[in-house]
């Protein structure tokens, strides 16, 4: 059994859980996700406004790699000055309720969490 699950994890490129985890663990994207979750198409700026402490070129290579994994759709508008929205997929939708259920889980283990790290820095 061990040697089964060292095999279905070994390899970061076949393994999906840590494919995806590599995405969506990051510092940001999951915040990306979430923010166009409840608020739904949104411009760059206006991405950029809503999580104030991402830079722009963070913001810029998250939204890359979320619309490289279709979880996310660039749409560009041919105009002057050039209008670029940001909305999730479908694909990124079916993630959506995943997401929320780390977040609720981690609204309600926040304190065990903090108290934790408290007493192994002791």
């Amino acid at each position: 059994m061990k040697g089964e699950i060292q095999n279905k994890f070994a390899e970061p490129e076949q393994c999906p859980v840590r494919n995806v985890l590599d995405r969506i663990g990051d510092k940001w994207s999951m915040l990306v996700l979430l923010l166009l979750e409840e608020k739904g198409l949104l411009r760059f700026n206006e991405i950029d406004k809503h999580i104030a402490t991402i830079s722009q070129k963070m913001l810029s290579v998250t939204l890359k790699g979320l619309q490289a994994d279709g979880l996310v759709k660039r749409t560009i508008y041919p105009q002057v000055p050039p209008k670029v929205e940001y909305e999730l997929t479908e694909l990124g939708q079916t993630l959506i309720p995943h997401l929320n259920i780390l977040v609720e889980w981690a609204k309600n283990n926040m304190s065990k969490i903090e108290a934790s790290r408290l007493q192994y820095k002791s």
